[in-house]
């Protein structure tokens, strides 16, 4: 453990038992988080960490003056549903929900619990939220991304590893945010300049993402964009897996998939997204309503490169992209 890190855990323990102390008699108040992935999902375990850190300095803590139900969906609509009505019916105060499967299986399961959501892209699009300023109904939250992130992708792609002239967009058109097109319009507009050409490709299973990069991988001078999704976060091992077995420059918008082997990275730091979301819980639990509490576009970006896997693929990242570079795994 980073020597910052154990002093922060030694404060966080010692207030513990003055904020225990300091509210006891306060009714007990119940929190649930309905998580996209499985519960084996390291990064995710880390942001109910960072969750549970946050509500903590502002004055909750977890088997004191709340109690968390966590839940996790393992990245399937009819799992997320069944847990959403199982969460509705425990008479939750408030319930956290990670990912657009979350969110659309809570909205779906109650009209009245209030609902913060979490790595969430379009949420307009979806039906969550009449607008980002009014939200309306008893959704809010904070979103992922607007549409001209998938020029930055590209973009990126492209500084990393120069010599690229197509470029696959892997997604599945069940459950990628506007159904695969979000961003289609910044894709076609930046591969024009870039004088790339990208074409989607759309998979819905392991079979599915196999076929699909060998055929990348038989495409001269070829790259992989793969956006949010949580159909491809389910399967970022083997996404990763792939890219590097075909050697192909691959550009992710989730830290997970660099974490695994993946090239590079550029995207929403979702530990802060947690710490805001804790924010919301905390105002929602001493009155606020949803609708006073407009949907939040990400401020905190972060692009990390795994320069291991650079070298084997045979790219020279450029300094100019590693000194801009919030992480290099090496």
């Amino acid at each position: 453990m980073r020597r910052r890190e154990f002093i922060a855990s030694i404060g966080a323990a010692s207030a513990w038992p003055l904020v225990v102390q300091a509210q006891q008699g306060d009714t007990v108040r119940r929190v649930g988080l309905l998580m996209q992935v499985a519960d084996g999902d390291v990064e995710s375990q880390d942001r109910i960490k960072t969750f549970k850190s946050a509500l903590l300095k502002l004055g909750w803590t977890d088997g004191g003056n709340i109690r968390l139900e966590i839940r996790w969906a393992g990245g399937k609509d009819d799992q997320a549903r069944e847990l959403a009505k199982e969460l509705v019916g425990q008479g939750l105060d408030v319930v956290v929900g990670q990912g657009t499967i979350s969110a659309r299986a809570l909205k779906q399961a109650t009209k009245t619990i209030p609902v913060v959501f979490v790595q969430v892209t379009n949420p307009v699009g979806a039906g969550f939220v009449d607008s980002l300023s009014h939200p309306g109904g008893n959704i809010t939250g904070f979103a992922m991304y607007e549409p001209e992130m998938g020029a930055k992708w590209l973009e990126m792609l492209k500084l990393i590893a120069p010599g690229i002239t197509q470029v696959a967009v892997l997604f599945n058109p069940e459950t990628a945010p506007g159904h695969g097109v979000f961003f289609e319009r910044a894709i076609e507009a930046a591969s024009s300049s870039l004088s790339l050409k990208s074409f989607a490709v759309p998979v819905r299973d392991a079979a599915e993402i196999e076929r699909a990069i060998g055929a990348i991988a038989q495409e001269q001078s070829g790259g992989l964009l793969v956006p949010p999704d949580a159909t491809t976060y389910l399967y970022s091992d083997l996404v990763v897996r792939l890219a590097a077995e075909h050697r192909v420059p691959a550009i992710y918008s989730q830290r997970l998939f660099v974490a695994a082997g993946g090239l590079a990275c550029y995207g929403v730091d979702t530990a802060e997204l947690f710490r805001q979301a804790a924010s919301y819980v905390d105002r929602i639990l001493r009155g606020a309503k949803t609708d006073e509490l407009p949907v939040q576009a990400p401020t905190k970006f972060e692009l990390i490169i795994n320069l291991k896997t650079a070298k084997a693929l045979g790219i020279t990242v450029p300094t100019s992209v590693l000194a801009t570079a919030d992480e290099v795994i090496e």
